[in-house]
Formats: structure tokens, sequence, C-alpha cells
């Protein structure tokens, strides 16, 4: 079950999750005070070592062209060179040296006199503190600067790429290797801070996408003013409007088959937080999973061979041409900036310096600060959103992300944002909605975004997936069926749609698409989820190639193995089919069980002799034919409603285990099956419990379960013990009703933490 959760109240106190958390990394180290340029000459140097470089060399008679260049412009900071005051109050000024004439003395000569002069100053410095080290390194970084903003207003002049400063791009023009006004796009620093922007046109020129910016400003000002957004506004300030539901929990709601979603799985671990309300991971959408095999499937699933359907080449040629679209668009370097962001681009540079390195706390008051004085900056307000983000993961703190939501809408609310900045934001903003279980909210942005950027197909398809979050399925399948009209290669949009005609149980038409899906491996098809529908939907048809799809979804990492597939996991417990109750450690529950197992057997009988409907019909479409009814007493550790009134003793003797009672990924129900049943071979979804099954009312044959390979069946009074987290199947083929008492308990690995932290399933 996908699980999409906000931060706790403060991180020593939430409880872990498998929600996705994008940890704060810096991308640099951290900047010293020493890292300065001591030699104009060295920088001119280094920007002509850059040129050849990446030109792959240059004629030795263009190098001092380009060097003249650069050193009329450097000359100016000469002049800017303060000097150097120490703690004597003594200056030390620049320059010096013999008006005329050559060395006096041989080289070896003035080499030892320096030597000497070098050891003698460091002893003098070290020991009598004749230097004032932070007046130096302040001159230095005074100098830096200056000379910064010399180059970036005298080689302004040689800006042939538009983009605000001289740079290696320029210094091509200058030589002839490169075309005016044809900027090479290519990866930035920058990029690596937002989000893709795929499918975005290639510019042509600076002067075309100010044009064109020209032409649809009033458009994308409309897209983008207070009142587009005030929906989506709205539900960023409260929670998404959802069925109303009492504290208890359902008892209608079967968890067997909770691992069934439409979306990427989260990383499957354990140590993060999970949400305030558990009410907000709850998601209506999730299908059955099981499906139809042998008794005895095989122990050794073998690969079989795959082979090249008709049309298959055609296809293949049409996803080539996609990728090399999506490759090119991923290289496009982003702009971010308008014309007036590129007259503060240092600034900026300077605020975006300090939240690459981590220092999110500084690079806030930076972007605040630059959003105070020029609050039509969109590029300052993403920056500040960036940051507010950054913080929010450091803090763990719900109230700074909404700032973060709040001030992406804010950058892409200002008119003049370019669209590149514009998508970004928006997107990294729906994003953070859903993270926050802001369904409603999200859904809006990104209903913008496909507004504004109707050819983007990514932006479909992650609208797709807000549909499927919101149990929408009939939206998703929509989106899904229009992508695909336009893209029918795509990936990401076929597993989608595969998994929604599954849910309909349309299982034959639901394989190709989601084999299709998985085969393309493209950015979210690598699920184990997919593999999980796909390898049951061959089961169900009746083939054994299922088990090649869970053997590389085992091999990809999703699945512990090929017989035990859930995905909410701890890891390093112990896994085995079987259980025997010494090996669990739970013996006193199961004395207890055995002991009065006459006591809950009447009670549930007295509750199913009322025919009141308290047990409810399986509706996880786990079953292939036939009735199967649950009476559910507690789910996900909590009781659910009055039913307790009905057995009252049953409940009484089970309150002291909290193994049980308190298992939040687990259940306590009566299960009654009719004659003609048969249950899909299917796993539950975390490895984190143990299933006992308490027989209280067996017909004498016919009735039996498989877990793996091994078959067993049940004996009125007796406990049987299994991980349901195994590939397990039922039949009832009696000439009389099954009746059985079922108690999940935590596995017996799980420390008493993490019976604590870990999240309701």
């Amino acid at each position: 079950m996908q699980r999409y959760r906000h931060y706790g109240a403060s991180y020593s106190s939430s409880l872990p999750s498998s929600a996705p958390v994008e940890e704060v990394q810096a991308e640099e180290e951290a900047y010293t005070e020493e890292e300065v340029y001591e030699d104009e000459e060295l920088l001119i140097e280094d920007a002509v070592q850059d040129v050849v470089q990446e030109t792959g060399g240059v004629n030795e008679e263009e190098v001092p062209q380009v060097k003249e260049e650069v050193t009329s412009a450097v000359s100016v900071t000469e002049a800017k060179t303060p000097p150097v005051e120490s703690k004597n109050g003594k200056r030390t000024e620049g320059g010096g040296g013999d008006a005329g004439g050559g060395p006096k003395y041989s080289m070896f000569t003035w080499f030892v006199v320096l030597a000497l002069l070098g050891v003698w100053s460091s002893v003098a410095v070290v020991y009598f503190d004749i230097v004032d080290y932070d007046s130096v390194i302040a001159r230095a970084k005074e100098f830096h600067m200056n000379f910064s903003e010399v180059l970036q207003g005298k080689l302004t002049a040689y800006d042939t790429d538009g983009d605000g400063d001289f740079d290696v791009e320029d210094a091509k023009v200058l030589l002839g290797l490169k075309e005016a006004g044809r900027p090479d796009v290519g990866d930035s620093p920058e990029e690596k801070t937002v989000l893709k922007t795929e499918e975005t046109r290639e510019p042509v020129s600076e002067t075309a996408n100010q044009q064109a910016a020209e032409l649809q400003g009033s458009e994308r000002a409309e897209a983008t003013s207070p009142d587009a957004l005030t929906e989506d506004a709205v539900s960023d300030s409260e929670s998404d409007p959802r069925p109303a539901r009492d504290d208890e929990v359902s008892g209608s709601q079967d968890v067997e088959s909770e691992i069934q979603a439409a979306v990427p799985l989260p990383p499957l671990v354990e140590d993060h937080f999970v949400p305030d309300d558990p009410r907000d991971s709850a998601h209506p959408y999730e299908p059955a999973v099981e499906a139809e095999n042998q008794s005895d499937p095989p122990a050794e699933p073998e690969p079989e061979p795959q082979s090249e359907a008709p049309g298959e080449a055609q296809g293949t040629t049409e996803k080539q041409a996609e990728d090399k679209l999506k490759e090119k668009a991923k290289k496009k370097k982003p702009k971010l900036l308008n014309k007036f962001d590129k007259t503060i681009k240092a600034e900026i540079d300077a605020a975006e310096k300090l939240r690459k390195k981590g220092k999110v706390e500084e690079a806030l008051r930076a972007f605040e600060s630059l959003v105070q004085q020029y609050p039509q900056s969109p590029r300052a307000r993403y920056g500040r959103a960036q940051a507010e983000d950054d913080l929010a993961e450091k803090m763990r703190s719900n109230e700074m992300l909404q700032r973060a939501i709040n001030s992406y809408r804010e950058a892409a609310e200002l008119p003049d944002a370019t669209s590149d900045l514009l998508r970004a934001a928006l997107k990294r903003r729906a994003e953070r909605q859903q993270f926050l279980g802001r369904m409603r909210g999200s859904l809006a942005t990104l209903e913008r975004l496909v507004q504004i950027f109707p050819e983007d197909i990514s932006l479909k398809n992650d609208l797709g997936v807000a549909h499927l979050l919101l149990g929408d399925n009939k939206g998703a399948k929509k989106v899904y069926e229009e992508v695909l009209a336009v893209a029918p290669g795509d990936g990401f949009a076929k597993v989608h749609y595969g998994f929604i005609l599954k849910s309909e149980n349309k299982i034959a038409e639901s394989i190709p698409f989601l084999k299709e899906g998985l085969e393309s491996g493209e950015p979210g098809t690598d699920d184990g989820r997919f593999y999980f529908h796909l390898g049951d939907a061959l089961q169900r048809v009746g083939d054994n190639s299922a088990y090649h799809w869970y053997e590389l979804g085992h091999k990809r990492g999703h699945f512990a193995s090929v017989w035990q597939r859930s995905l909410y996991n701890v890891d390093g417990l112990k896994a085995q089919p079987w259980w025997t109750p010494k090996e669990t450690g739970y013996t006193d529950l199961v004395k207890m069980l055995e002991r009065n197992w006459k006591t809950i057997r009447d009670e549930a009988l007295a509750v199913m002799d009322q025919n009141t409907g308290l047990f409810i019909p399986e509706e996880e479409n786990l079953r292939e034919k036939g009735e199967w009814g649950q009476y559910t007493l507690w789910q996900q550790g909590r009781k659910v409603g009055n039913s307790c009134q009905g057995v009252p003793k049953t409940c009484s003797l089970l309150e002291r285990y909290t193994e049980a009672t308190g298992c939040k990924r687990g259940q306590i129900k009566f299960s009654v099956m009719q004659p003609g049943t048969h249950v899909w071979p299917h796993t539950g979804p975390t490895n984190c419990r143990l299933r006992m099954h308490l027989g209280l009312v067996i017909p004498k044959q016919g009735c039996r379960i498989r877990c793996t390979n091994q078959t067993r069946v049940w004996e009125e009074g007796k406990v049987l013990i299994f991980d349901d987290s195994f590939e397990h199947e039922v039949w009832q083929d009696a000439d009389s009703y099954r009746l059985i008492f079922i108690v999940d308990v935590w596995h017996p690995e799980l420390t008493q933490n993490q019976r604590q932290t870990l999240s309701p399933i």
C-alpha cells in the first residue's frame, strides 16, 4: 500500500515509516576562507586553459589574443587592492623591486637568500604574532569580491551568449570556434537543484526566448495568478476532505493484499517517520493480488525464453526515438533567470552556494534578504522555497515544509517567471503536497501544470498518479489513455494503465501493458508491485512464466525470495513458512487459545446464528470462487468498533497478550469459509508478523492450506502458525463450512522499539 505521510511533530517523537525522504546532502566540500586567488594572472591562465581543454586545443596564435582581452579587464582591479594592515599598525604595500637593471648576483645566491628569509619570516610570524591572519583573510576576500565584480562588469562586453557574464562559451566565440547567439546547452550545478524539465523545447537563441516570453507573458500571468491557484492554495491550509471515519478501524477492511497500489514504492525501509494521523496513509483504491496456481508450484522457477513479437522492431524504433528526445531534454540547461534576475545573479549564486553546501539556515537568511530587496524576483523566491524545503527535511518540520509549499506557489505566481522556473516550482510543490498527504492540493497543482504545458508527457503521467492516490481510478485511466494515444511506447503510462485494468479484474488485458511497461525500464516502472501484479495476472490465466517475473523481482531487490513477496519489510528477520509455538516464544498465548477454544468457538457460532451481518464478505478479490466471510475484532493494533460486544469472553481472554492486540501490522478475526471456495495464491504485505490459525469447526475432509510447497490441514482446538508473507493458498472442498480464529502476532525478533515505531498496516 502506497503510504504518503508528513513529518511528525519532532524527529525524536516521530514514528518511522516507509515514506520517501530526500536527505539533504552537501554537493561540495565546505568552503574555506583560504579559497581565494592570490594572483590575477592565475585567473587569466585558468580561463584560457578551460577554453583549451573544452575545445580540444587552439592555435598558439589565438591564445595571446584572448589572453590580452581578458588581461585588459583584469588590470583595472590592481588599483583596488588595499594594503594589508597588521596588529602593530604597519601597512604592507604591494609592488617593490629595483627600478632598473638585471640581477646583480647569481640565481643560486638569490635562492639561498630567499630561503633564509622565508624560514626566519615564518618563525617571526608564528612566535611574535606579527601578522593579523583574520585581517589578511578579510582583505583577501574583499579583494576577491572586488575582482569578481570587476570581471563581471568589464567582461560583460564580451558576453556573446546572453547569459549575463563572460565564460568559456563566450571565449569560444571570440576564438571563432563557435557561432555567437547559439549557446550550448549542458549540465550545470544549478540543474542539480531543480526537477527534470523533460519534453522542453531547445532554445534557438536568447532573443527568441525573450520574444516567446513576451508573447506568452499575458497567458502565463493569467494561468499563474492567485485566482488561478485559489483551489490549490486553500487545500494547503487544511487536510484533504476524506470520507468520514471513526477512530476505530473498519471491520470490513482486510489487509492481506494491501500491497496493491499503482504508484512507485518509496524506499522499503522502516527507520523513518510516519504521519501524525494514520488516516493520511489510507487509500481505498487497492485491488486484489492473488493468482491461480497448481497445488504444487515449481520449486525452482525456470525463466522462459523471450521471443520477439511481430511489430516489435517498429516499436523498438519508436521507443529509441522517444528515448533520444528524453535524453535531449535531460541535458537541457533550465533557464531560471529572467532579465531582472540576471542583474542580481552574483547575489543569487552566493545564496545558492550556501544551500548546496548544506548551510541551509544561512542560505534561507540570504534568500529572504533577497526577496525583501527584490520582491519581483522569481529566482529569489524559488531559492527561498528550496532553502525552506531543505530546512524542513533537516528539522523534520511540517510547518517549515508548508512554508516551502507556499513559497513555491509565490515564485510561480510572478508573471515574469521563466517557463523552466514555473515548471520546476509547481512540480516540486505538487510533490511536497503529496508528502504531506494533501492529495487534492497536489492534484490541483498538477492540473494547472498540465494546462500550462499540455505537451509535457511526464506531467500528465504525474497527474495520473495523483488521481490514483485519491482513489480515482477512472480519472487516472482517462489520463493514461490520453498519454498512450500520443506516446504509445511510454512505459510509465503502460505499467500504470495495466495496473488499472487489473484492478478492474481485466486480467488478460492487463498483462501486455504490465509486461511491456516493465520491459521498457523507464523511470518509475521498476517497482515491486508491478512485478507482483504481472506475476499474479499470469498465475490467474495459468501461465507459469509468472515465476520468471517473481524471480526477476527478487533479483532486482523487490522480493526477499520468489516465495516471500511482501514489500513492507524489516531486514534480517528470520524467514521460514511454518513455525512451531516454541520457535515463536508465544507458548502462553498458544496454550490459552487451545485451552479455551470451545469458549471462543461458541461465541463465534452465536454471532453467526444471529445472522446480523457481522461476518462481512471478503472484498479483496482473493477468491477464484465460493464464499468467505470475516468478523474482525482488532486491526492495526486497535479494536474495531463495538465488535467485542458480540464476543466479550474471547476479547477478555486476549486483552493481556499485547503481542497480538498491539500488533499494528496484523488483525484478530474469525474466518468462515463455505464449501466450494478457492482462494488464489497470495502473500501478505509485511514480514513483521506471524499468523496463528485456531481450528474451531473443521470438516473431516476437503479443507487444506498450502504455504510455499508444504500443504497442511486444520484441527479443531489446535493452532497452526505460518508466515503469511510467503505465498499461500486455500481450498475448501468439504460438504460444510469451515470456521477458524485468526490471530496475528509480532514477529518475535522485532525489538520493543520497533514494535512501537513501525507504521500500521
